[in-house]
């Protein structure tokens, strides 16, 4: 029960839909979309919580300081595989998103619908709804992450017919059969793009004996990555440090080197995809013949893995329109439509 103060300033908030994503965070509202998007990544004062530019080094001002830090600044990515890893900070990246959505008013209690991974546990949801309530809103709603980008998409989710949905984000890819608005079988895995740029990482290492950072890695993905052989493969030049003599350097990557760098995270994808799918009942798993597979999020824009699920799968695959957004798109559907859509949500009041 909202007090009379609480609801009175919930009269002058925005209502927000969040994904709030391992890599990047999306913002969106009511009759706008979406508002923000921006890295989920914070500069702090070493040894401390104290985020830097009086609380603004959110986001793309904190991105560009990754890997490039002096020794008494830190950025920071609160959350990992999907989940809070730093309570405190995740609370005042929040607190910046609000913030910056209600032009700086400070005393904003906007009530919030945010994704989360199907396979979180109780206590990593509180997590979630703890630090979004410290951070302002009034109210918050969980939505977990498989059915929004379900509805984001378009996907028939209400109807009593199967859908599959995979989301590759950037800590967690969500596997989920869809139907009569809840999920019939899905697969939580912790293995998504952060674990396809650390192969990548790997691979220049082993190979090449170059170190190269986050960014790097997450740019030749990019660029020339895949998970199916290409018409025309590409090669690109990668600068970094040398691991035995420790001076700059550099070499041209090929897109078959990253291909088979990427193997082993695509491999899993396909894996957890094929073992939810010999999970499904036998009815849904027909509607599935036709219907196929969506894929969203940011590694559903991987060069062929599409094709590469296809394959393994023998079911048809395709790249949702915008599938960044897809879930933060949802969160907004799920937002202007709480009361038709409460069965699959859950509340913060829900204690």
């Amino acid at each position: 029960m909202l007090k009379p103060f609480e609801w009175f300033l919930g009269k002058f908030s925005t209502d927000m839909g969040i994904d709030l994503g391992t890599a990047n965070t999306l913002v969106c509202v009511r009759d706008r979309g979406i508002v923000l998007n921006e890295p989920s990544v914070v500069a702090v004062r070493k040894g401390t919580n104290e985020v830097l530019l009086e609380g603004r080094a959110v986001g793309l001002a904190a991105k560009e300081m990754l890997g490039k830090t002096p020794g008494g600044i830190e950025a920071i990515r609160p959350l990992r595989n999907g989940v809070i890893a730093d309570f405190e900070i995740t609370e005042k990246m929040l607190r910046y998103f609000i913030t910056k959505v209600h032009e700086g008013r400070q005393w904003a209690t906007p009530q919030v619908v945010i994704s989360i991974p199907s396979g979180i546990t109780a206590v990593e949801r509180r997590a979630v709804i703890n630090s979004a309530e410290r951070a302002g809103a009034r109210r918050v709603f969980l939505i977990e992450e498989p059915m929004a980008a379900g509805i984001g998409v378009g996907l028939p989710v209400t109807a009593a017919r199967g859908s599959m949905i995979v989301d590759i984000g950037g800590g967690t890819t969500e596997v989920a059969v869809l139907s009569l608005a809840g999920m019939v079988k899905s697969t939580s895995l912790r293995v998504a793009g952060d674990e396809m740029d650390e192969s990548v990482i790997a691979h220049c290492r082993k190979h090449h004996n170059l170190d190269i950072g986050e960014q790097t890695a997450e740019k030749i993905k990019l660029s020339i990555g895949s998970a199916f052989p290409l018409e025309e493969e590409l090669a690109v030049e990668v600068k970094g440090r040398d691991t035995i003599t420790g001076m700059p350097r550099k070499i041209e990557l090929t897109s078959e080197e990253v291909r088979e760098a990427l193997m082993i995270p695509v491999r899993q994808i396909i894996n957890a995809i094929r073992s939810t799918l010999a999970a499904t009942p036998p009815e849904i798993a027909a509607d599935l013949v036709d219907q196929g597979i969506t894929l969203a999020g940011g590694g559903a824009l991987l060069r062929g893995i599409a094709r590469a699920i296809e394959v393994e799968t023998q079911l048809p695959a395709r790249v949702a329109e915008d599938p960044l957004t897809a879930v933060a798109r949802g969160t907004l559907r799920f937002l202007e439509n709480i009361e038709d859509f409460s069965k699959v949500l859950q509340s913060g009041d829900d204690r």
